[in-house]
């Protein structure tokens, strides 16, 4: 029987790829955006569209009770393309609303509908200082100030919400800087935590095959994090490509 994944934030620079990859593997793809022309270019015989507000619990609700997915793939954000610096401070105000409602807006949904499995996107540079390269067991920067203290707050709401949610087989994929098509980054210069975009989404197909849980650091080899767990784990490699 094919599986179906609900793939929330589906036309992002991760969930681009993800969707060829959930192709290659057979998987049916309810492809959640906010765009109806968005929805419409993703229609395909195995995805399905579906337009619909992460911040509006009743969308998100109707969404999953009516798609009936296996796994849901949280990959939504709200940034600007490119990152331009220009819109960044009202971009990290919104990216973290949606990382605090929308996911907690997900996870209710999921908990209605009986699904039992979610992959979520977070991030690898919300560790508190301390000693490096980081580990998933080390403490995240609860004493951030500023933009920082916003970020990471969200990052936390978001972690929180997927990993304690109740009969829900939650997994947090902390990723690195991503770089390459459609990310704004053609190569990882000036990144201190690289991930390939292709990579990274590589990283949630085998997060949603091996059924994983809990928290896994997704970046290339740097001093900052350690992706040791998502090498044994997941069988991650940072060189995989679609």
């Amino acid at each position: 029987m094919t599986a179906t994944v609900f793939l929330a934030g589906a036309t992002g620079a991760i969930g681009t790829p993800l969707i060829r990859l959930f192709l290659q593997r057979d998987y049916r793809i309810v492809a959640m955006t906010r765009s109806a022309a968005r929805a419409e270019a993703l229609r395909g015989e195995r995805v399905t569209p579906v337009v619909a507000d992460a911040l509006i619990a009743d969308d998100v609700r109707r969404a999953i009770a009516d798609a009936k997915p296996d796994v849901i793939v949280h990959q939504l954000t709200d940034l600007p393309r490119g990152l331009d610096p220009a819109q960044m401070d009202e971009a990290v105000k919104r990216n973290a609303n949606i990382r605090t409602v929308g996911t907690a807006n997900l996870v209710d949904a999921a908990v209605r509908a009986g699904v039992t499995h979610i992959v979520a996107q977070s991030i690898a540079w919300a560790y508190r200082a301390g000693a490096e390269p980081h580990g998933e067991d080390d403490p995240l920067d609860t004493d951030a100030t500023g933009m920082r203290a916003v970020s990471v707050g969200g990052v936390i709401a978001l972690e929180n919400a997927v990993l304690r949610a109740p009969a829900i087989r939650g997994c947090v994929l902390r990723y690195g800087q991503i770089y390459g098509p459609g990310t704004g980054s053609d190569d990882a210069s000036g990144k201190t935590m690289p991930v390939h975009v292709e990579a990274a989404a590589w990283a949630a197909l085998l997060a949603v095959e091996k059924r994983a849980d809990g928290v896994f650091n997704i970046a290339e080899t740097n001093p900052h994090v350690k992706s040791e767990k998502a090498h044994r784990e997941l069988g991650w490699s940072a060189d995989a490509r679609v």
